[in-house]
């Protein structure tokens, strides 16, 4: 009886060329909705530090001129002479741009991928009146106080607008004095309070939800999480509008 013979067609070099080339397991995790709350989770934390430092620093202008200008000599001279003056506090800059893109792109994705998810909109009135004012402003904060560190960046930072509309010029290295010639103009202290009031309440639901995207969110802390929350934002809040206030009143000034 004759044996059958199994023939085998041709192995072509590119078998194995159809299987995917495994991404970056960071790439990975992102694309992910968790990733994508895992990287918006750890970008807030940045910024609130970020948030805090810059608010605490920025308390020295009540100890006067020189100790305010000395803070803001202090960060330039950051590892010197290990590093060249200023190179530190740039890569800290970059190091925040980075958070605010990623945080931006991951709060973006992750309302994307909730709409797609929920095609057919089931919110009752109810559910509206449920969600905290915080929540449902969240977009609308953020897109302030973005604008809000461009124009904040422009007035204190490089110079732009700090002399619009006064007598004063700018002079950098002078901390104390930009501020006080920029927060002596009425419309201008007017926008660094209604925009940090923005930020504040942007911060109150950022420090509630981020619990929540860590794996914080036992029920038990359940009241210690708004506690912090709100204590937080009063802090950056009452903090940073202090500071127009203070000059408009006198307290703070030439």
């Amino acid at each position: 009886m004759a044996q059958a013979t199994q023939t085998r067609g041709p192995v072509s070099g590119t078998a194995g060329s159809s299987k995917k080339r495994r991404k970056f397991f960071l790439l990975d995790l992102y694309s992910t909705a968790v990733g994508k709350k895992y990287a918006m989770a750890i970008s807030g934390i940045m910024l609130l530090g970020f948030v805090f430092v810059h608010m605490i620093g920025n308390l020295k202008m009540y100890l006067g001129a020189e100790d305010l200008n000395h803070y803001g000599e202090f960060l330039r001279e950051l590892l010197v002479p290990i590093l060249p003056r200023t190179v530190l506090l740039w890569l800290l800059r970059f190091g925040l741009l980075g958070a605010v893109a990623v945080h931006i792109h991951a709060a973006v994705s992750l309302t994307r991928l909730n709409r797609q998810a929920r095609s057919v909109k089931y919110q009752s009135p109810r559910d509206y009146q449920v969600a905290t004012f915080a929540s449902r402003t969240m977009r609308w904060t953020g897109i302030i106080v973005f604008l809000f560190v461009f124009w904040h960046l422009a007035d204190l930072t490089w110079g732009w607008w700090n002399a619009t509309g006064n007598d004063g010029t700018f002079v950098r290295g002078d901390a104390y004095g930009n501020v006080v010639r920029s927060f002596e103009r009425v419309p201008v202290a007017v926008l660094y309070i209604v925009a940090n009031i923005a930020l504040g309440t942007h911060l109150f639901h950022g420090v509630w939800s981020l619990f929540q995207s860590m794996g914080w969110n036992n029920p038990k802390f359940k009241e210690w999480r708004r506690y912090i929350a709100v204590a937080f934002a009063t802090l950056i809040v009452v903090g940073n509008v202090s500071f127009p206030i203070a000059v408009l009143a006198g307290i703070v000034g030439k």
